[in-house]
């Protein structure tokens, strides 16, 4: 599977031991553009831990991954596991849904919009 995704949360590394030695896993959720923007969160293992740990939000990324389910006691389990990620350009990164947003006043509410846009031009 690949996807371009912006970079919406880096999510605290874990590490940790087993029978073949020490582990690293970081996960990263990326937010998927589109008519109703999704999330997807992406584990990254060993060394692409390392870099998925000093990516930023509002970053877009082009991600190659491999999407697995498994069952465990009846249950089914699904992870996304990433083996390539591309930084895009600057110039080619959209902007994040947060930019997009209308200002707020001092009090977290929606500025009110320009005089302009409260004429009503219905007939009644």
């Amino acid at each position: 599977m690949e996807f371009e995704g912006v970079v919406w949360r880096v999510l605290p590394q874990i590490k940790g031991t087993s029978a073949r030695g020490e582990w690293v896993k970081q996960e990263v959720v990326f937010e998927l553009p589109g008519e109703f923007n999704r999330k997807i969160c992406v584990g990254f293992w060993g060394d692409k831990a390392l870099d998925a740990a000093s990516l930023k939000p509002g970053e877009t990324i082009a991600v190659s991954a491999n999407v697995e389910s498994r069952e465990y006691n009846g249950r089914w389990y699904t992870e996304v596991r990433a083996w390539r990620i591309n930084r895009k350009p600057a110039a080619e990164s959209q902007p994040s849904a947060a930019e997009n947003l209308p200002p707020l006043d001092a009090f977290g509410a929606e500025e009110p919009a320009s005089p302009a846009s409260d004429v009503d031009d219905l007939p009644f």
